[in-house]
C-alpha cells in the first residue's frame, strides 16, 4: 500500500496558479475546469495550487510577489499566470507595480525563452485586418530573449551631466545568453517547418553584428540541418504585415521580440486569443525545465468581474504547458481542436465577436470547450 502511494505522488504533476489581477481570476477559472475535466478524465494526475500576484499581492502585502510565492514557483512543475496589472496601481512605487512580479518571477526562474505564437485560426480569418489570402493559415513562433538586453543592461538611469539632463539604458549580451535562445529557436523549428529567422540590427548596433556572428555559429555547429535566414528588425516588422507566411521561427532579442511579437499577435486579429511560454534551461539531473505559461493579453480592468473576458489565451496557455512542460502531446492536442470546434461552431465572446455569430460569456466559452472535448470522448 505504501509502494502503492509512493507511486501516485511521484505522478502528480504540480501546477502554482497565479490568477493575478483584472479578468485573471475569471479566465483562470475556465482553465481551472478544463484542468479537473482531464484529471477525472483522462487521468493527467495534475495537483492545482493557488497564489498571488501583482497587484493583488501588493493589496495583500505590500509587495508584487512574495519570496514564498517564488519559491512555490521554482519548485512546480510549471507556472500557469493570468494577468497583472490595473490603473489601481498606478501611484505604487516602480519597484512593487503589478509587473514588477512578473518579471521578478521570470528573471528567478531564469525564463530566458519567451515562446509567441502567432496562429490565425480559421474560423477568426476575417477577424484579421489583413486580407484572407495573406493570413490564412499562418502559424509563426516567435522567440524572444527574455531576462538580458535592454531590460535588464547595466548601467541604466536618469542623470544630468553639466546641466543637460540625460536618459540611458545598456544593450548587452553574454554568447551563452545569445546561444541559449538560440538553441531552443532551432529545436523548435526542427519540430515544425526547419526554418529559423534570427533578427538584429547588426547594420548600426554592435550588439546586432555579435547577435548574428553567434547565431550563425551555433548553425553551423549543431544545427546546418535547419534553415537559417538573417533579417534587421525593421524590416521584419514590415515582412511581417506584408508577407507573414514567409516565416516559421523568429528568434530574437528581448526589445525587438517585445516589439515584433506584439505586430505578429495583431495578424491573428484578437490578442485574446493567444497564449505564451516562457521556458528556462532543462536541470541535468532532474530533466525539469523551469515554466511559466501565461495569455498575451493584459487585465482588462475595464470588463472585470463582467464574465465577458475571452478565456481561450489563457485555455491555449495550458494547452502549451501540456505539450513543453509534460509532453502530453495528445492531451494538448485534443484541446487545441476543442477550441478550433467551438469557434467553427460560431461561439464568440465580445473581443472577437462578429455578425451571424453567437455571444457567449467567459463561463459560457469554458462551458463549449468542456463539451467539445467531452464529445471527442
Amino acid at each position: 500500500m505504501e509502494r502503492e502511494r509512493e507511486t501516485q505522488v511521484s505522478n502528480t504533476n504540480n501546477i502554482l496558479m497565479l490568477p493575478g489581477d483584472g479578468i485573471g481570476p475569471e479566465v483562470m477559472g475556465e482553465v481551472k475546469r478544463v484542468i479537473d475535466w482531464m484529471n477525472d478524465k483522462m487521468d493527467t494526475g495534475f495537483a492545482v495550487e493557488e497564489d498571488l500576484v501583482g497587484g493583488a499581492c501588493y493589496d495583500a502585502h505590500g509587495c508584487a510577489v512574495t519570496d514564498e510565492t517564488v519559491a512555490k514557483a521554482q519548485a512546480a512543475d510549471a507556472v500557469l499566470l493570468g494577468a497583472v496589472g490595473g490603473p489601481r496601481w498606478d501611484a505604487v512605487a516602480r519597484q512593487h507595480r503589478p509587473e514588477a512580479g512578473l518579471l521578478r518571477l521570470r528573471k528567478d526562474l531564469d525564463l530566458f525563452a519567451n515562446l509567441r505564437p502567432a496562429l490565425v485560426f480559421d474560423a477568426l480569418i476575417d477577424a484579421s485586418t489583413l486580407k484572407p489570402e495573406i493570413v490564412r493559415g499562418l502559424d509563426i513562433m516567435i522567440v524572444r530573449e527574455l531576462t538580458a538586453g535592454v531590460y535588464f543592461g547595466q548601467p541604466r538611469g536618469i542623470e544630468t551631466r553639466d546641466g543637460v539632463r540625460y536618459g540611458f539604458d545598456n544593450q548587452i549580451y553574454s554568447e551563452p545568453e545569445i546561444q541559449r535562445v538560440a538553441r531552443v529557436a532551432f529545436d523548435l523549428a526542427k519540430k515544425r517547418g526547419n526554418k529559423v529567422t534570427s533578427v538584429e540590427k547588426s547594420n548600426v548596433m554592435e550588439s546586432g553584428i555579435f547577435w548574428r556572428e553567434v547565431v550563425t555559429k551555433l548553425h553551423a555547429d549543431e544545427f546546418a540541418d535547419v534553415e537559417l535566414g538573417h533579417m534587421y528588425a525593421d524590416n521584419c516588422s514590415m515582412q511581417l504585415v506584408r508577407w507573414p507566411a514567409q516565416f516559421d521561427v523568429i528568434v530574437t532579442d528581448n526589445l525587438f521580440g517585445d516589439i515584433l511579437s506584439d505586430c505578429a499577435a495583431m495578424l491573428t486579429g484578437s490578442l485574446g486569443m493567444l497564449p505564451s511560454a516562457s521556458l528556462g534551461a532543462r536541470d541535468p539531473e532532474t530533466g525539469k525545465i523551469p515554466a511559466m505559461y501565461e495569455p498575451v493579453h493584459g487585465s482588462a480592468p475595464d470588463i472585470a468581474g463582467q464574465n465577458k473576458a475571452n478565456p481561450l489565451a489563457t485555455v491555449l496557455s495550458y494547452s502549451m504547458m501540456l505539450r513543453y512542460s509534460f509532453d502530453m502531446t495528445d492531451a494538448a492536442d485534443k484541446l487545441d481542436q476543442a477550441v478550433q470546434n467551438v469557434l467553427a461552431h460560431g461561439l464568440r465572446t465580445a473581443d472577437i465577436m462578429s455578425d451571424g455569430m453567437t455571444l457567449v460569456t467567459t463561463s459560457g466559452m469554458g462551458d463549449a470547450v468542456i463539451k467539445e472535448l467531452e464529445a471527442m470522448g
